[in-house]
């Protein structure tokens, strides 16, 4: 559908997701929206972003507390509003936006446990709202061509996928230093960051997960296997440690501006702390994990992900009736030590490791992406992946086009995520956490959720 111009939007979470959404709607997208309202615990973040409007010529938007949502609503009656605060609080701010007439633009995942989620359904089915869950993989380029594959019959009928994800200890270690580390707030990495995963999977399929069985525990990170390895006396925080020059899992929040801005600058409003050691105690998610789920169709996943790798991005092999498609992509070859590339000697520094001739001749895993067809009694065939631009692969163009600027034009890739595709790809992580909980298999078709298609 096409929608009316000028439409009136608030953010909740004024974070660093936030920026997405608001620096689209102060350059990009500024002639079909305008921001209204900022909603967060931290006065100190919100500023910033009063700073980001205004340098654009826009005018500040007046603040509120979480308390004050409702108060929010009434006097600024926004038309969407965009919720990209902590995960467990995704499901107040949704629910009261929908039950207020507006539509809902939701970063994933879309809840952090089952109770929150009936929450949304029951708001959502009583409203004239719309929802959109921000499933930005959907919409890079190699993702698509995979869904086009799948869909035009290359492979027959899809009979399982082996689904394996590599965080690497840039990315994956900074979910141990902010507030990720807490199930209670994320859900853990199964529902945090495998949601994009297993919607990506649901959507390619087209199907419904039915049964999930997990496995998984803390086995890098955290204090107790840091004294196992004979890391100890660590500080509590990056921030003043005497070896943040030389540790490679240390947060510089001073040497980013946007960090330092939204989060050291900030931390007198409400003690949080970002830069928290990956090391330190009270870590209560997992870092290794795997999963077995079958589907209504009856193919299988085997999943896993690991958030201490040395290497970066993910490989995927889907099999079916007439042949198998595998993507490979590496979004980051190789992680630099804190003194140059670790392994190499520092006085050359500017060495790209991602470059084909680093380590010698050739590197063996260069950043890049591949996607192999090949059908039964042929040859394998590379297929071409059209070029994307920007974060994540493109994906984030391509899905604040279709948020902010829709065409009306049908997708026959179906990419815009709704809250029935939210609800499937976090319920596998919901029931994932059951089954480390209690070693048993979880059928989600007990939940109780609106799962169709």
């Amino acid at each position: 559908m096409t929608l009316p111009q000028n439409r009136r939007y608030a953010v909740v979470g004024t974070g660093s997701r936030a920026g997405m959404y608001v620096d689209a709607l102060t350059t990009t997208y500024a002639d079909v929206g305008t921001l209204v309202a900022w909603c967060d615990t931290n006065p100190t973040r919100m500023a910033y972003y009063d700073g980001v409007v205004t340098a654009a010529g826009g005018t500040a938007p007046p603040h509120y507390g979480p308390d004050d949502f409702g108060r929010l609503l009434e006097e600024q009656r926004p038309d969407v509003v965009v919720v990209t605060s902590p995960d467990a609080t995704h499901h107040r701010y949704a629910a009261a936006a929908l039950e207020a007439g507006c539509d809902v633009v939701v970063e994933k995942p879309l809840t952090t446990s089952l109770e929150p989620a009936k929450t949304i359904v029951e708001a959502i089915e009583g409203s004239s709202g719309d929802l959109v869950v921000t499933f930005n993989y959907r919409y890079s380029p190699r993702n698509s061509e995979v869904r086009r594959l799948i869909a035009s019959g290359a492979i027959g009928k899809v009979t399982s996928i082996h689904f394996e994800w590599a965080l690497d200890t840039v990315h994956g270690a900074d979910y141990f230093r902010r507030w990720h580390r807490e199930k209670a707030i994320s859900g853990g990495l199964l529902v945090h960051k495998s949601s994009h995963h297993f919607d990506l999977v649901n959507w390619w399929l087209a199907d419904v997960p039915e049964v999930v069985t997990a496995a998984g525990g803390l086995r890098f990170y955290g204090d107790k296997n840091a004294a196992e390895r004979g890391l100890t006396d660590r500080p509590a925080r990056s921030a003043g440690s005497p070896g943040l020059s030389s540790d490679p899992f240390a947060l510089d929040l001073a040497a980013d501006e946007k960090l330092r801005a939204l989060y050291l600058d900030a931390e007198a409003d409400d003690g949080y702390i970002r830069d928290q050691d990956v090391f330190s105690p009270g870590i209560t998610i997992e870092d290794n994990m795997g999963l077995l789920v079958t589907y209504r169709s009856g193919a299988i996943l085997t999943y896993s992900l690991n958030a201490h790798a040395p290497w970066e991005g993910y490989r995927v092999s889907i099999n079916g009736t007439e042949g198998r498609l595998e993507l490979d992509v590496v979004e980051r070859s190789f992680v630099e030590g804190p003194n140059g590339v670790v392994g190499r000697p520092a006085v050359d520094p500017s060495v790209n490791p991602d470059d084909p001739s680093f380590g010698g001749t050739t590197n063996p895993r260069p950043a890049g992406e591949r996607i192999l067809l090949q059908r039964h009694w042929e040859p394998a065939q590379e297929i071409p992946i059209p070029e994307g631009e920007g974060a994540h692969g493109g994906g984030d163009n391509h899905l604040l086009d279709d948020i902010f600027r829709p065409t009306g034009t049908p997708d026959p890739l179906d990419r815009r995520a709704g809250y029935r595709d939210g609800l499937r790809s976090v319920a596998v992580g919901i029931a994932a956490n059951r089954s480390l909980e209690t070693g048993l298999p979880v059928n989600i078709t007990e939940f109780g959720l609106p799962l169709d298609r």
